[in-house]
């Protein structure tokens, strides 16, 4: 694949996963916050972060394949 198709597929990728996951902890969290099950919010405030953080190692990923395959270089 060439460089755009790959940034493509990376940004939709990143999206998808990062709302599914961030979406199940923010609706699994608020659950239980409404049950009255406090801890949860461990699980409702790191939502956010760890959907972003999915994204950057993903893009991470990425950046390493092609510098391997000489697809990009530095400079």
């Amino acid at each position: 694949m060439n460089l755009r198709a790959d940034i493509l597929v990376l940004g939709l990728t990143a999206g998808v996963v990062g709302s599914l996951v961030g979406g199940l902890m923010l609706g699994v969290g608020l659950g239980l916050v409404v049950q009255g099950v406090h801890i949860a919010w461990l699980l409702v405030l790191p939502a956010a972060p760890v959907a972003g953080g999915l994204g950057y190692l993903l893009a991470k990923r990425l950046v390493a394949r092609l510098q391997a395959d000489g697809a990009m270089e530095r400079g």
